[in-house]
């Protein structure tokens, strides 16, 4: 793989990990800011917002760009709103810099899944891509766990200027490992968002909500369920989120060959086979050993979609994959808010916390139904089209 790929995946580690690490956080800022673990919470869900609401337009802002330029000044942004977040002053301007942050999310993992999949052999892209996002993986391996020590022993601030580092180095990487890549001419910001009107791109992207919601359906009521239902102390949780981190790379990798090989074969089995492992959650949850096995699992086969899932979006979009592949990554934090809030309805309605396996387990199998459909009409009309290799200045 080229050292470029390495670079990507430093920067996909910072953005990871200053996504999830405020979850540890989250008793230490609401005292240091004087609100409610719930109202703390909500940096959470303002950063989720700022992805879906910054990828399309931080996108066609650097549409006309070269790449390298654009990922450099992504990755800026990053180290801004996280400079913001470690000198608030109040809760109301750590929201304003989770929110800047964020900003570069959906842009930086959009535009870098484009870069990574056209430094390598078309044989190879998914695996690129996975490579790539292995630095997002093992932020919640190794970047959440470390961050949140750092932020307990020494304030939560420390933690953000951390990340703050990480992102200059990520900066660097770039810097002095990715090429100058030309970028891609185009029609304009019209012709660019004309790919939006395609089926199969929708397609490709309700997949993703459906297919990594799934996913989220269970993770997010991961610590009661485990502490709850399958009897594992507090103190215990840290080490099963380890676990699940450790599926999720795993995952990743595999799900990357897997998807160059047979991509549309590889969505079956794998969104299949997560179906089945959330739908059996339901009953390993209840003891301790074989919920760390399925939780594993869940971490395996639900990371594993990931690379096939964007992979699809940029067959489906040929003639502005930049685009939709902003796009798909925003429906990945749309499925993470759709689950979070259907998982919250069973639990609320009395069903227990082994209940949103369940609603997960449909949303993975609707993603199967979809992928089905999008086979069909592969079949039907012709596989998706790659485009012609176009213009670059």
């Amino acid at each position: 793989m080229p050292l470029a790929l390495l670079a990507l995946a430093i920067g996909a580690f910072a953005i990871g990990t200053a996504e999830f690490v405020i979850a540890g956080l989250l008793p230490e800022v609401a005292a240091d800011f004087d609100v409610s673990i719930p109202a703390a919470g909500w940096l959470i869900s303002g950063y989720a917002l700022g992805v879906a609401i910054g990828a399309l337009p931080m996108t066609l802002l650097g549409s006309r760009m070269r790449r390298k330029h654009l990922l450099l000044l992504l990755m800026v942004v990053f180290i801004a709103g996280n400079a913001i977040s470690a000198l608030a002053p109040s809760y109301e301007v750590m929201m304003a810099g989770r929110i800047v942050a964020a900003f570069c999310h959906g842009a930086f993992f959009g535009f870098g899944s484009v870069v990574a999949a056209d430094l390598v052999a078309p044989t190879r892209r998914a695996s690129a891509i996975a490579f790539m996002f292995t630095g997002l993986t093992l932020a919640n391996v190794l970047g959440v766990p470390m961050g949140t020590f750092l932020g307990q022993e020494l304030g939560w601030r420390s933690t953000f200027w951390a990340v703050v580092g990480l992102g200059v180095i990520g900066f660097a990487g770039i810097v002095v490992l990715v090429p100058d890549l030309p970028r891609v001419a185009s029609g304009g910001v019209r012709q660019e968002l004309r790919v939006l009107r395609s089926g199969r791109v929708w397609l490709a992207v309700a997949m993703t909500v459906l297919g990594w919601g799934g996913v989220f359906a269970s993770f997010t009521y991961i610590a009661p369920m485990m502490t709850e239902e399958a009897g594992f102390s507090e103190g215990a949780v840290s080490w099963l989120l380890v676990l699940f981190g450790v599926g999720l790379v795993l995952g990743n990798l595999l799900g990357g060959r897997f998807a160059d090989r047979r991509l549309m074969l590889s969505l079956y089995v794998l969104l299949g086979g997560l179906a089945i492992v959330l739908a059996a959650f339901t009953v390993t949850a209840t003891a301790p050993v074989p919920a760390a096995v399925t939780l594993f699992l869940l971490g395996g086969l639900g990371f594993a979609t990931v690379p096939g899932l964007q992979m699809r979006v940029l067959d489906s979009a040929a003639a502005a994959p930049t685009i939709a592949s902003a796009v798909n990554i925003g429906a990945f934090n749309v499925g993470n808010a759709l689950a979070a809030w259907l998982g919250g309805l069973v639990i609320s309605a009395g069903l227990g916390y082994t209940a949103p396996n369940w609603v997960g387990a449909l949303m993975a199998t609707g993603a199967l139904l979809l992928a089905v459909v999008a086979g069909r009409l592969d079949r039907s009309r012709g596989p998706v089209a790659v485009a012609p290799e176009p213009a670059r200045v």
